[in-house]
């Protein structure tokens, strides 16, 4: 007994169908072969396109993290799409005659250290009145530090 394979151009298939099956069996092809085994480099794809998650304006590890680090400090402003913020006055209750104003910018949608730009400010009271004080280049870059610290924290436990 012989096992017959139906004729493709018998009258009842169009061409028509003939096509819709084709495209069909390309899309599944093509379905399948992106669920391909991964490899190193679908991964190292998947770590640089991580870097760049961004659902604001700008790169929302450093957004987070920024605002995380500066939680402490009451904000006046916070952009995300412009990727600024900008904290009231703040005194630390153990020297309240010192208090400090920062502002926070994020110039990329990377995540990198030049995609990030620290401001602060600082006065000292004297004699009743608020005076503009020198702040330490070291505590600026401290703080960035923390800030760029805190975002590697956060991509690698969204990345995994």
């Amino acid at each position: 007994m012989a096992f017959e394979t139906p004729a493709f151009d018998t009258p009842s298939t169009s061409g028509t169908h003939r096509i819709g099956a084709v495209l069909l069996l390309a899309g599944a092809a093509l379905g399948l072969a992106a669920c391909g085994g991964g490899s190193d480099d679908g991964r190292l794809r998947a770590d640089l396109a991580a870097s760049q998650v961004t659902t604001i304006g700008v790169n929302s590890y450093l957004w987070r993290a920024s605002l995380e680090t500066l939680s402490f400090m009451p904000l006046t402003q916070a952009d995300s799409a412009g990727g600024v913020i900008v904290t009231d006055w703040y005194a630390n209750p153990a020297s309240p005659e010192e208090r400090v104003k920062v502002s926070v910018s994020i110039l990329d949608q990377d995540l990198r250290a030049d995609a990030l730009r620290i401001a602060a400010s600082r006065q000292v009271l004297q004699n009743g009145t608020w005076m503009e004080a020198p702040v330490q280049a070291a505590t600026v870059q401290r703080l960035e530090d923390i800030i760029l610290t805190k975002a590697r924290d956060i991509r690698r436990s969204a990345v995994g």
